[in-house]
């Protein structure tokens, strides 16, 4: 069961390694840098790996190294590829704990003490995040007082996880035991656009997940280079992969679980409604373009996943909106109404993530 806990002092000075991967995010990387080197309480050493970036992100690298002996740096001489690139650098770490941190995110004041008490206080918990705060141009002042810490034992935040089927945690809020990350052995190329979550669940079958209250843990930058441009760009890919990263654990890490199968059928029915309520908001709002292509393959998708969903609600409502759509009919409902019940719906489930860390289970209708 999960317990929440008053936040406890953070004893001595723990070693954080941060791991800071870049390709083509050169003009971010001080900014980026700078957040690390200034956390309190811990003494911190950071690796950049730049992946051959065409815009002369090493040379900034290399400047920022040569000030500061707590960086240093590894530069390719050949592009490999992001997942590669993270685990290379996770790999020559060698900190107490481990943070990977995308050169275009930031850190917020007291992240790394926060977070480091909680794993001094708790051996069994393996991974500590928190509430990561998006921001385009310049991040908004963070919250900085800790309400409390939540520990979930491993088993039920996966429970939780795979009945949501969503993953929970992005990545810049996140720290690792270093020892546990080398039991992971790093990142699984199989499934590159979620990768991340797929390590989440893994580091959930070693131990406890840990998550502090109250504060921001980091920022995410949003901008035009990564999936949240477009509303639905990608979301077949996305949900496939999570599907795929699903698969993978129960396959070879979950399996010893308590309910694997009950477990895995959840997260089949969980992606699967995701891609169906996708599919039909593709058709929801008037006078915006429709992606019938998109929507098609989320429903294929869907049906591929769990067959069960074409006898659902949503796959009928899905129906009722492509017929529309291919008679030129506007939508069931006027793009006002369903944007605000969208933003209805975003809204309760965005503080309810904020407040538990996980987000609702899902059912199928």
């Amino acid at each position: 069961m999960v317990t929440r806990e008053r936040p406890r002092p953070l004893r001595g000075r723990p070693r954080v390694s941060v791991v800071i991967p870049c390709y083509n995010y050169g003009h971010y990387l001080q900014d980026c840098v700078r957040g690390v080197l200034e956390q309190d309480g811990v003494d911190v050493d950071v690796l950049i790996v730049d992946d051959k970036s065409p815009d002369g992100s090493a040379e900034v690298a290399r400047r920022i190294a040569d000030g500061d002996p707590r960086v240093s740096l590894i530069a390719h001489g050949a592009n490999a590829g992001h997942i590669a690139t993270y685990n290379e650098g996770l790999a020559a770490v060698d900190g107490d704990y481990v943070v990977l941190l995308s050169a275009d995110d930031l850190v917020t004041p007291g992240s790394f003490p926060r977070a480091t008490a909680l794993l001094q206080a708790h051996p069994e918990v393996v991974m500590v995040h928190g509430f990561a705060r998006t921001f385009t141009d310049q991040p908004p002042p963070p919250r900085t007082a800790v309400r409390s810490w939540s520990v979930w034992p491993g088993a039920e935040w996966i429970d939780r996880v795979s009945r949501a089927g969503g993953n929970p945690v992005a990545t810049p809020e996140v720290m690792l035991r270093t020892a546990t990350m080398r039991q992971l052995g790093g990142y699984d190329p199989r499934v590159p656009h979620a990768g991340d979550f797929l390590m989440w669940l893994r580091a959930a079958a070693l131990g406890g997940i840990g998550r502090v209250n109250g504060v921001d843990q980091a920022y995410y930058r949003v901008h035009g280079n990564n999936m949240h441009v477009q509303q639905f760009a990608g979301a077949d890919t996305d949900l496939r992969q999570r599907h795929e990263a699903f698969e993978i654990f129960f396959a070879e890490d979950g399996h010893d679980l308590p309910e694997t199968p009950r477990l895995r059928t959840a997260a089949r029915l969980a992606v699967a409604r995701e891609a169906l309520v996708v599919a039909c908001a593709t058709f929801e709002h008037e006078g915006s373009p429709v992606d019938a292509a998109l929507a098609e393959r989320l429903v294929a998708l869907a049906e591929e996943i769990y067959p069960e969903s074409r006898d659902s609600r949503l796959r009928r409502r899905y129906g009722r909106l492509a017929n529309r759509s291919a008679q030129g009919r506007s939508p069931l409902l006027p793009r006002g109404v369903t944007t605000f019940n969208k933003r209805v719906r975003e809204h309760v489930e965005w503080r309810r993530w904020r407040r538990s860390g996980v987000e609702s289970a899902v059912k199928l209708p």
